[in-house]
Parts: C-alpha cells; sequence; structure tokens
C-alpha cells in the first residue's frame, strides 16, 4: 500500500476517537512533535493512544476534511480541517482546529509526525 493510501485510510477511520483503530495505523516507534497553539508537546505511542481515548470521551464524532495532501517516496504532508459533534450537542458540527502535517510511513505504519495545529 502506498504512504498516501495509508494516511488517506487514517484520516477517514475513526483512529482519532477510537485508540484501538488508533493503534492499527501507529508504528510501535511513532514519535509525534506537535506545535499546536498551546505550545510545543513531543508525544509517544502511549500519548497519542490516550489522547485518543479523551478524545473519545468528549467528542461523540469526528470528521476529518483534507483540502491537501502530497506525497513522496514515504513522506507525505496534509493539510486539514477537524470538525466534532460534542456529547452534549450532537446535532451541531464544529471546527476544532486547522491542521498541516508531515508524516514518515515505515512498515506500513505512522511512524515519524511534525505537526502545527491552530485552534478554530
Amino acid at each position: 500500500m502506498s504512504a498516501k493510501k495509508i494516511v488517506e485510510d487514517f484520516y477517514k477511520s475513526d483512529a482519532v476517537i477510537n485508540p484501538e483503530v488508533m493503534d492499527s495505523f501507529i508504528h510501535p516507534e511513532i514519535t509525534l512533535d506537535w506545535n499546536s497553539s498551546q505550545g510545543f508537546l513531543q508525544m509517544d505511542r502511549e500519548k497519542i493512544l490516550a489522547l485518543s481515548a479523551e478524545i473519545g470521551r468528549a467528542y461523540s464524532r469526528s470528521k476529518i476534511k483534507i483540502s491537501h495532501i502530497l506525497a513522496e517516496g514515504d513522506l507525505v504532508s496534509v493539510r486539514y480541517s477537524h470538525f466534532v459533534k460534542t456529547i452534549e450537542n450532537p446535532r451541531e458540527e464544529m471546527l476544532l482546529a486547522h491542521f498541516i502535517v508531515i508524516w514518515e510511513i515505515k512498515d506500513d505504519k505512522l511512524y515519524r509526525g511534525f505537526q502545527m495545529s491552530q485552534l478554530s
């Protein structure tokens, strides 16, 4: 499977809100460097799975809308917006944040990520 297809499948899945699905996409030695509106985070496998579980508890639905995706070899760059529906108001979809990330794929898994985000 191509690196681009792996990343597309990841963002089309429920991985962001489901740690079991997330686990199927991430490499055992994954590292994500994330520059957010709140500061810099460096996340390993355990932290990523914990974040997925936390998001799953806070939101009833998560949807990623990709605006750009570029691939070269094992590197994939993605620009997307993340929309969620809260448990309190499952009928209203709200924009959570905008993201851009560069993923390195290894062994058909997300291995190394460099991400920037801005809250909506």
